[in-house]
């Protein structure tokens, strides 16, 4: 099947030269319908529209025949990375999986994807290039740099940064037309140099007032705040998740569960604390802890512990 007139890539300065000329120079197919050169049944060429059908008849006897039918239907593409997250000066593979990108069966294709970090918003276009004859799966490797601008398939990222892969699907099945596009995307992140258990420190955790006073006897119903100072250790802003988990200590059963999000600035020191109402007596742990995120609970600092007796 040799489709019709249409700029698969959303790319008017590619295409190919049509035969048809009624296509446009940036169009990527080559519409025609042709017989095999050998006259024989097995081959040829057919020309198909995003919305037809395709119907094969056998007469295996005399008037018996037999039909097979299909529909054509565009498929919506998929951008994948290969790994989850990539060293800032390593490299990282993306995957389009797209079978309406395979123009010609029988050779290879390619196109482009626009790539960029949140070091560089202008990013690059990389070419993706198809794995084999006819598989629709498309690959392309960016070469990831801190100190170098982005240039051909190299851009230029920061430690932490979030990198994105973008795919402009030009075809669309129902209810979109021809003239939609869609842009599809995937993420990955560029990982830090620096240890996660290093990346905040956590000082000075302890039990007071809503004034700072610490306490020296919590009572029932009496309201106290648990609260650590935190220091970023990174030249680079860092999210992070303050957690307490406190529990009972005769039964080992938690109690109380609270978390708050927030954001250290470069080398920032800052006090953290979540309150909590004793509902009876008894002696508690009370353990905090510094995450990444509730989603990704990766320990920024190693967790600390108090006990508090309740009266």
């Amino acid at each position: 099947m040799t489709g019709f007139c249409h700029d698969a890539d959303g790319n008017t300065s590619t295409g190919i030269q049509s035969r048809n000329s009624e296509c446009s120079i940036g169009d990527d197919t080559n519409p025609r319908t042709q017989p095999s050169q050998n006259g024989g049944p097995t081959n040829g060429f057919l020309e198909a529209d995003n919305d037809d059908g395709i119907t094969i008849s056998f007469e295996y006897t005399e008037n018996e025949t037999v039909l097979g039918s299909a529909p054509i239907r565009w498929n919506i593409g998929e951008v994948q990375w290969l790994e989850a997250s990539y060293p800032a000066t390593g490299t990282g593979t993306i995957r389009v999986i797209d079978s309406d990108m395979n123009l010609n069966p029988e050779a290879v294709d390619n196109f482009g994807i626009d790539v960029w970090s949140d070091s560089d918003a202008g990013g690059i276009n990389l070419t993706v290039t198809e794995t084999g004859e006819m598989t629709g799966v498309f690959e392309g490797t960016v070469f990831f740099s801190t100190t170098n601008e982005s240039s051909g398939s190299r851009l230029l990222v920061g430690q932490g940064d979030t990198v994105t892969a973008e795919y402009e699907d030009n075809t669309l099945p129902n209810p979109y037309t021809i003239a939609d596009e869609l842009d599809v995307t995937a993420t990955v992140i560029i990982r830090t140099v620096v240890p996660p258990l290093e990346r905040v420190s956590m000082n000075e955790c302890k039990t007071v007032d809503s004034f700072g006073n610490q306490f020296t006897n919590v009572t029932v119903n009496q309201q106290i705040q648990i609260t650590c100072d935190l220091a970023n250790s990174q030249d680079k802003e860092q999210q992070f998740t303050y957690l307490v988990q406190i529990k009972n200590s005769n039964d080992d059963v938690t109690v109380n569960l609270s978390w708050i999000t927030g954001t250290l600035l470069p080398g920032q020191m800052l006090s953290s604390s979540l309150s909590w109402i004793p509902q009876t007596p008894g002696t508690y742990d009370a353990t905090v802890f510094v995450w990444e995120s509730i989603n990704d609970p990766t320990p920024l600092t190693n967790p600390v512990s108090l006990t508090v007796n309740v009266n």
